[in-house]
């Protein structure tokens, strides 16, 4: 198991843990009680951990190396998967996948960002980080989806869509205002969930929908901590200071009225129980394709740009005539 720096507590716990498992079985001890008490004492401090996560824990959660990805969470839920390859104008981009899908016997078209379980296909899946093909990928199987009308699930991790200069030339910006022009005028229904890292525009390339919805702990934000840390104080040193400023938590986002819920994550993170989260998400996404099949397209179409137009905050100011012929 890896322990990140705020969870150091457990991991003396669960070295005490493993040395009486191991004494238990070379002596042929009976130290079930021990054990017992030792993992009472494991619960409750990952609940008091857990219940008390600052903003920058919940970022380094979202980045836990054992956290699943996209193709564990399609391997977990999906009875059949084919992935579909390729933009049909450049070349196939390994950072987010997608093609047809089973769950439980509904079809569907999954799209997610990829990162990769280990260093050699961290840059394989470009740490996540789609190139413009990504996205073009994306939005012409969002398009198959919608000429077979199949739901769309998008499955967003990602620190941003990638920001080289070979990206710029191929249209970075375009591709993703491209698909925010067509999600949000797409006829079928559209849920999307932010598993991991939320980055700025890398993030919502394919994160407009019906239904947003962040996992317990992850983050959604226009640019990561030390990004923004770099930016206003010259150093990455202030991250913690910036992650609070951003408000980029679900908690945040939620209050915000930037997404429409949050998914619980089993205690100690996703990471702690993998197939226990698997199925807490298909359960969660088949209720809301559910109730958005329910929908007819023009007031899902509707109501997918009311909710967007909606967000933000602004002021007006009524201007008199006078002022706006000096103005």
């Amino acid at each position: 198991m890896v322990f990140l720096e705020f969870e150091k507590p457990l991991e003396s716990l669960y070295e005490q843990l493993e040395k009486i498992k191991q004494v238990g079985e070379v002596g042929d001890i009976d130290v079930s009680d021990k054990i017992a008490e030792l993992e009472k004492k494991i619960k409750q401090e990952r609940k008091e951990i857990y219940n008390n996560l600052s903003g920058w824990q919940k970022v380094q959660l979202s980045r836990h190396p054992e956290r699943p990805y996209t193709m564990y969470y399609i391997q977990q839920m999906c009875k059949k998967f084919v992935e579909l390859h390729g933009d049909r104008y450049f070349k196939d981009d390994k950072a987010i996948v997608g093609g047809l899908a089973n769950i439980d016997g509904l079809n569907v078209v999954i799209i997610g960002h990829q990162k990769g379980v280990n260093t050699k296909m961290r840059q394989y899946r470009n740490f996540g980080m789609a190139n413009p093909e990504g996205y073009r990928k994306a939005l012409r199987l969002m398009k198959l989806a919608e000429r077979f009308n199949l739901p769309v699930v998008c499955l967003i991790d990602t620190p941003g869509a990638y920001p080289g200069i070979e990206a710029e030339e191929r249209g970075q910006a375009e591709a993703i205002a491209r698909n925010l022009f067509e999600m949000a005028q797409l006829r079928v229904p559209i849920v999307c969930y932010v598993i991991g890292e939320g980055a700025s525009g890398g993030a919502i390339g394919i994160g407009l929908g019906d239904r947003v919805f962040m996992l317990e702990n992850t983050w959604y934000s226009v640019i990561s901590p030390e990004s923004c840390s770099s930016i206003l104080w010259r150093s990455w040193d202030f991250k913690e200071q910036a992650a609070e400023a951003l408000k980029l938590t679900p908690d945040h986002m939620f209050e915000f009225q930037l997404i429409d819920g949050i998914v619980k994550e089993p205690l100690g993170g996703a990471h702690s129980a993998p197939e226990e989260m698997a199925k807490l998400l298909k359960r969660h996404i088949k209720k809301e394709l559910s109730d958005l099949a329910e929908i007819e397209p023009e007031e899902r179409i509707d109501n997918r740009i009311n909710k967007y137009s909606q967000m933000g905050v602004y002021s007006r100011k009524e201007v008199s005539e006078k002022e706006r012929i000096k103005g």
